[in-house]
């Protein structure tokens, strides 16, 4: 296998492997505990967020290896591509965390709380990737709009559940 193969491949997997984290919170509160909270009218069907996470990942992860295999000629360029990856981590912890606090703890406020850290992590992850690639960044602009909305969504249910 190539090395861009491999690193491709990997990426993904990394990326993928925060979802399957995350699901193993999420898919014990799904069904008895999730439909008991209220939610907004703009709260979308409960089939849908599988899909949208496993595209949203996988567009992650072609950021991820766009970074990872870009040649840098300057040591600025190095220093961003490094910058990049301590957030990109960072940004996939509070990711993972989020499915942990919301659904695993039950707690929607302890979710908010964490999910207004990830929207800062997701922001400032999208700058340094638009310092080495615009397309890197580009791909990570639909993850930014559904964790915005997400964020709302969360927001929302804290309202509506005191």
């Amino acid at each position: 296998m190539s090395k861009n193969i491999f690193k491709f491949v990997i990426s993904i997997i990394i990326c993928e492997s925060v979802g399957i984290i995350g699901s193993f919170f999420t898919f014990s509160s799904v069904s008895n505990w999730f439909p008991t909270l209220v939610k907004p009218w703009f709260s979308p069907p409960s089939w849908l967020f599988g899909p949208v996470w496993t595209m949203l990942y996988f567009l992650m992860g072609l950021s991820l290896y766009i970074v990872w295999n870009y040649k840098t000629e300057t040591v600025s360029k190095q220093k961003y591509k490094k910058q990049f990856f301590i957030l990109f981590g960072i940004q996939l912890i509070l990711n993972a965390l989020w499915s942990f606090l919301f659904f695993g703890l039950k707690s929607p406020i302890s979710g908010l709380i964490d999910i207004l850290f990830l929207d800062i992590a997701v922001i400032t992850t999208i700058i340094y990737a638009n310092r080495v690639s615009k397309y890197a960044a580009v791909l990570l602009a639909p993850y930014m709009a559904w964790i915005i909305f997400a964020t709302l969504l969360n927001f929302a249910i804290v309202l509506l559940n005191k």
